[in-house]
């Protein structure tokens, strides 16, 4: 990982650039300090609205969760991170 200072940052910004779009990532510092990083791009993740309608449709549904029962967000029992898992058959 590359550090640059702000100063240098903005003069040589073409060439910083073009390292970060070979992987690079560089720390960006002003006084010594990080202020931020030059990263490659990501394409956003999250969920495809599109691609869940599509879904739907081509299998007749509606909806795709029919039912939350009514206590889905009471508060778990105070032990139940520590009984043990149930042993497979």
């Amino acid at each position: 990982m590359k550090t640059v200072s702000i100063r240098d940052a903005k003069n040589r910004l073409t060439e910083l650039a073009r390292e970060v779009e070979e992987g690079e990532t560089i720390v960006v510092t002003r006084n010594g300090r990080p202020v931020f990083d030059l990263v490659p791009h990501r394409p956003r993740g999250g969920i495809n609205l599109d691609a869940i309608e599509a879904f739907k449709r081509e299998r007749g549904l509606e909806r795709l969760v029919t039912y939350i029962s009514d206590d889905f967000d009471d508060p778990l029992p105070e032990d139940f991170l520590l009984q043990p898992l149930p042993e497979k058959p």
